[in-house]
Parts: C-alpha cells; structure tokens; sequence
C-alpha cells in the first residue's frame, strides 16, 4: 500500500521541541518534494515547509524559520521536521504530503491532492 505514514507528535511546554517523521511505504521517497502541512480545527490547513527530493532546497513559512528544520534520510524513506522552541501558536494536528507547490515561503498542496494521512498531532502547554 502506497502511502505517507506522520509520526512523533506529543505534548510539550513552550519552549520544548519535537522531531516529526514522516515515513513512505509501498514507494520510494527519493524522487519526491516533500511537504510538511498543519491544522487546527476550524482553519485552512497550511504549508509549514517544504524540502526538494534531494533535499539541497528547503522551504518554510515565515513563523516557523528560525525555529524548524526539514531533512530528509532518503536511505531510510523518511522526512523529518526538527521543532525546536514551539510556541503557543504551533499547535496542531501536523501533515507530510508528497509532490507539494513550494514557491518561497508559500506552501501547498499540489492541485488536486486529497490523500491526507492521519497526521500526528503536537500540542504545546504553557
């Protein structure tokens, strides 16, 4: 089965950090963007970063830019998003997708892509 697995999501304080995954199985990783998405209920889901599939070109939203950081481990199939120093407004349920639109700090999905996973979701206390 193709799909795109996010893991390492929990419950910090302000301040705290958290490493997401985001594993493929069923394909290789290696010749796609990825894209890590977030949302929270009653909002637009939005693009938070984005890294080019051999990972020389990394993109990100202007409110997480100094804060995350997006690799990939083309060996080991997966994406990762470093979250260092998460705020009270990081919260949320967090997605990867494969084949994103990044132009500069804007991120989205590709047109017509609705296979979203079950997301793994971070949430911060103060």
């Amino acid at each position: 089965q193709v799909q795109l697995v996010e893991s390492g999501g929990g419950s910090v304080q302000t301040g705290g950090s958290l490493r997401l995954s985001c594993a493929a199985t069923g394909f290789g990783l290696d010749s796609y963007a990825i894209a890590w998405f977030r949302q929270v209920p009653g909002k637009e889901r939005e693009g938070v970063s984005c890294i080019n599939s051999s990972g020389r070109s990394t993109y990100y939203e202007g409110s997480v830019e100094d804060r995350f950081t997006i690799a990939r481990d083309n060996a080991k199939n997966t994406v990762y998003l470093q979250m260092n120093n998460l705020q009270p407004e990081d919260p949320a349920v967090y997605y990867c997708a494969a084949e994103p639109v990044c132009m500069g700090s804007r991120i989205t999905p590709r047109p017509g892509f609705n296979s979203w996973g079950q997301g793994t979701q971070v949430t911060v206390s103060s």
